[in-house]
């Protein structure tokens, strides 16, 4: 017999199958896998900050992975977004609960979750450095470079003219040095938030002088 599977893996076999079997997935098979791979960065980035704050590691990344497990559900429109991270945690305390976790870990896990979109969970919990690094953790994927690209993407940015590129490029500098002024739960975050806002305001900044050569 093969050896028995952890619990960090038997949660990434359980964000596997949600989204396979989701019907909304199915016919979004692009966003089925942007989203996995998302989840699967975050419990990486979740390992990181645990792993340099002395925080519970397994816990951590188990919530990286199921941060967006409503993913799987259909939607409704943009008051159901803003509720995914509560309706995440709900579909990951039953199985966090077959994992056998002890329950104040389970709230722990699930505050985290539920909490992560918009600070506001819907049951009583603590927002703990833990708790917070669940965001943190998604924070540090959607801040790195992958978000430059598909950013630049979703607003085609190739189709701007040269003044709209120039003010969208501006204004992203502001967002970025905006989130740059923004605290964090821990140094291990703010460091590894920092590190890759200011590369993105790097770009933006160095596109920008580019884009500016191209008057006489």
């Amino acid at each position: 017999m093969g050896a028995e599977m952890t619990r960090i893996e038997r949660t990434e076999a359980f964000l596997r199958e949600s989204f396979e079997k989701s019907r909304w997935m199915k016919e979004n098979p692009l966003d089925k896998d942007y989203r996995l791979e998302h989840s699967l960065r975050v419990a990486n980035a979740a390992r990181l900050i645990a792993e340099g704050e002395g925080m519970d590691v397994e816990g951590l990344v188990i919530a990286g992975l199921l941060h967006d497990i409503s993913y799987s559900e259909d939607w409704g429109g943009r008051e159901e977004w803003w509720n995914h991270g509560r309706r995440s945690a709900q579909i990951a305390r039953p199985f966090l609960e077959g994992l056998g976790m002890e329950e104040a870990r389970i709230q722990e896990i699930c505050y985290g979750i539920a909490i992560h979109v918009d600070g506001k969970a819907d049951f009583p919990g603590e927002a703990t450095a833990f708790a917070r690094s669940v965001s943190e953790a998604d924070d540090v994927d959607r801040y790195d470079v992958y978000r430059i690209y598909e950013g630049m993407q979703f607003d085609k940015f190739s189709e701007k003219s040269l003044e709209e590129k120039e003010a969208w490029l501006a204004e992203k500098v502001k967002w970025t040095e905006a989130r740059l002024a923004d605290g964090a739960a821990t140094k291990t975050a703010r460091r590894l938030l920092a590190e890759r806002l200011n590369y993105q305001r790097d770009f933006y900044l160095r596109l920008s002088l580019q884009l500016g050569k191209s008057r006489l």
